[in-house]
């Protein structure tokens, strides 16, 4: 074991200890029970359209692609660079619902 990963195993540990009050649980505060209800109600919601409508775009996306390629197999490398492009923003839409759905999940309303 080297000298640098015992220091930094060492430095590592200390400031867990030195920030672990941050960390610290709060004072539980009054929380409006219906409008943690529709929160929930309405991130789930969230999460089923972005899931359904991200999964239909996708389809759509490789449905098109596959049928480009079929048309001219010789752009086959610029449809496919193209096509996952397409893909991974479509899927970043899906992701950024899906921490918006975390926050309202997890964080207190009002």
């Amino acid at each position: 074991m080297s000298k640098r990963s015992v220091l930094t195993t060492a430095l590592v540990l200390f400031a867990g200890a030195f920030f672990a009050p941050v960390y610290a649980q709060e004072a539980a505060a009054v929380v409006n029970t219906e409008v943690a209800k529709w929160s929930i109600i309405t991130a789930g919601f969230a999460l089923a359209f972005a899931a359904g409508l991200a999964a239909l775009a996708q389809g759509k996306a490789v449905a098109a692609a596959s049928e480009a390629i079929a048309r001219n197999p010789g752009a086959a490398g610029d449809i496919r660079g193209s096509l996952l492009l397409g893909l991974v923003l479509i899927e970043s839409l899906a992701i950024y619902v899906l921490l918006i759905s975390l926050i309202l999940f997890f964080i207190k309303p009002f």
